[in-house]
């Protein structure tokens, strides 16, 4: 069976889990690493709970089984097994590495506590941080061990692009493929991150043991 990293990796890459209709079932890689994850006809469920009560759930769903897996009763059973609070149900889009470096002028900083990179820090490790006049980009490692970004941008710099060049050069940044959790209904964000060159894949809900949000789920444009 592969392991989550290796289902990352695959999907970082273009290669995705067969269209079957199934859902597989991975165990965590840590406490924090919990949740589901939904691509074409096929779903994956990141949990440490047992398997044979997971698909009993889904089965006893009296709905789409393709869409079972992201359904809200489905989601608020597996939350009252596991005592965890779920998020937003994201759009999860992937951009791959690029060389070069930033065009635009951003500094590093050690420490901020600017509430983007305070949520970053309780859920992904080795977080860094940079600045631009007017907006600010993070990277971290999260779930399964993938780099994840996530973006903001201050009012006042709002319709000038930023977004997009932030997300762009999280790419050159990286050095491997980055990944962008993003609210469906914050058009402004999918609309910077695919500006950005990142394609979308899928999407996901996280499991968290202390609530709260990931991702772009604040204005990247």
């Amino acid at each position: 069976m592969e392991t989550l990293p290796e289902l990352l990796a695959g999907v970082a890459r273009g290669l995705f889990p067969p269209p079957d209709g199934g859902v597989t079932i991975l165990p965590q890689l840590s406490r924090r690493d919990a949740g589901v994850l939904a691509f074409t006809a096929h779903a994956v469920v990141v949990t440490d709970e047992d398997p044979a009560w997971i698909r009993a759930r889904l089965a006893a769903l009296d709905r789409d089984p393709l869409a079972a897996p992201l359904h809200p009763r489905f989601l608020t059973a597996l939350m009252d097994r596991t005592g965890r609070t779920a998020e937003t149900v994201d759009a999860l889009l992937v951009g791959a590495p690029l060389p070069g470096r930033p065009a635009m002028e951003l500094r590093e900083i050690a420490d901020t506590g600017h509430p983007r990179v305070v949520r970053a820090r309780a859920r992904r490790d080795a977080v860094r941080v940079w600045m631009a006049d007017g907006g600010v980009l993070v990277l971290g490692h999260g779930l399964g061990g993938r780099l994840e970004v996530a973006v903001e941008v201050g009012e006042e710099a709002r319709h000038r692009g930023l977004g997009r060049a932030l997300a762009t050069a999280a790419r050159q940044l990286a050095g491997e493929p980055v990944w962008a959790q993003v609210a469906p209904g914050n058009a402004r964000s999918v609309r910077a991150f695919l500006a950005g060159g990142y394609r979308a894949v899928g999407a996901e809900v996280l499991l968290s043991a202390t609530g709260g949000s990931t991702g772009c789920s604040g204005s990247c444009s």
